[in-house]
């Protein structure tokens, strides 16, 4: 005996629900507090190219060794970013093609310019045809993070050793900061 195509479609799903019912355990809903997301970012942080011409009083034009600049890391002025801030590293290349030593000091500092922690390295001598490359990459311990949180602006100084009126060369930067989160 054969039955009609419209009665097997309801004994098909019938089936097909019955397995779907046995198939699943039981879901405990309470558990949904435990979620927790842990998002990276990673991001730039300051980049740039000097010359000869930024290490040069623009009132004088009188060599100046020591230049300096601040900026500030606005995406870290967040308490959601505040609070889930659980790992941080940042990562500084310089291509030094200056033929002198250049020292470095990026200083992380609070809203009211309180060093939090500071990053300081040489940068070799090089040249046009040879730069000097240094990639310097500082992670920040976990019982540190806080200092991370306080932070606000990133201070980079440069300190050229030697040099002089007659410079030449060329001096480029980037930075990177990769945090992670957990909320």
């Amino acid at each position: 005996m054969s039955y009609p195509n419209f009665l097997k479609i309801p004994v098909i799903l019938g089936v097909f629900s019955l397995m779907l019912v046995s198939c699943f355990k039981e879901v405990d809903f309470e558990q949904s507090q435990d979620i927790k997301l842990a998002p990276d970012l990673e991001t730039d942080l300051l980049y740039y190219t000097l010359d000869q011409n930024d290490f040069l009083d623009s009132e004088t034009n009188a060599y100046t060794p020591v230049i300096r600049d601040t900026v500030r890391l606005e995406f870290l002025d967040d308490d959601y970013i505040q609070d889930g801030l659980m790992h941080a590293e940042f990562t500084f290349m310089h291509e030094n093609k200056f033929p002198f030593l250049i020292k470095s000091s990026i200083r992380f500092l609070s809203e009211n310019d309180r060093t939090q922690f500071v990053v300081n390295y040489d940068i070799p001598p090089g040249s046009f045809e040879s730069p000097s490359i240094i990639d310097t990459m500082h992670i920040i311990p976990v019982n540190d993070i806080r200092k991370v949180r306080r932070s606000i602006k990133m201070l980079v100084e440069l300190e050229m050793i030697g040099g002089g009126k007659d410079l030449n060369g060329e001096l480029d930067f980037q930075s990177k900061g990769l945090f992670e989160f957990e909320f």
